[in-house]
């Protein structure tokens, strides 16, 4: 089992930025991906970013150039460094984390944090 808690979520103004942060506990040493979704009101959650065990990243288009995630290992933490934020990135962001098959595939997910940006 993973527990997952973000923080770092408000408001903005479009251009602004914000830092998410992702508190990980529990079977730690079983993630291989650690990823940041949004879901926006009316839509499907969708991904943002993930970074692998390896420190492999992946982006959505609509994100590439403006977002950067990275994890801090002594931390137990990962983070979503958003810049130039827009009305579209508006959205609840959760923290997700996956197991490797070897330790049962497990698929966990924290409580999400809002992210608000006016323009």
């Amino acid at each position: 089992q993973v527990q997952l808690v973000e923080s770092g979520g408000g408001l903005v103004q479009a251009g602004g930025s914000l830092r998410l942060s992702c508190a990980a506990s529990g079977s730690i040493f079983a993630i291989i991906v650690t990823g940041w979704y949004r879901q926006a009101p009316g839509k499907q959650r969708e991904l943002v970013a993930q970074i692998t065990s390896s420190g492999s990243t992946n982006y959505a288009d609509s994100v590439k150039g403006r977002f950067t995630i990275s994890r801090d290992n002594a931390k137990n933490t990962a983070y979503l460094q958003m810049n130039s934020l827009k009305p579209e990135d508006t959205g609840v962001y959760y923290c997700n984390a996956v197991h490797g098959t070897s330790y049962g595939g497990g698929n966990y997910w924290g409580q999400g944090t809002q992210v608000t940006v006016s323009s």
